[in-house]
């Protein structure tokens, strides 16, 4: 989050360093993983500010069964949707 008086340039404007080149092409990593760092040390600040909760004696979950297949009964082998049996011959070539 950018502070109440820093602008910071677009990826296609001029860099702010004085160099000639775009913003993307110059400094725009650089300050990237400037912020990126600031946020992670303001993290570890406010993780490190705040106590962590005791360990409360709740059982350990149980593992879930496997998911079975659902129950399709106008879905059988061998059998159309009406019940018929299945024609298992070659078509006609030609």
């Amino acid at each position: 989050m950018a502070e109440a008086g820093t602008r910071h340039p677009g990826r296609n404007e001029p860099c702010h360093c004085g160099s000639g080149k775009k913003y993307k092409h110059c400094c725009l990593a650089k300050d990237e993983e400037a912020e990126r760092a600031e946020r992670a040390e303001h993290a570890l600040q406010a993780s490190a500010a705040q106590p962590a909760p005791p360990p409360e004696d709740e059982p350990a979950p149980r593992p879930t069964p496997p998911a079975r297949p659902p129950v399709q009964p106008w879905k059988r082998t061998g059998q159309n949707a009406r019940g018929a049996r299945r024609i298992t011959t070659p078509r006609k070539a030609g």
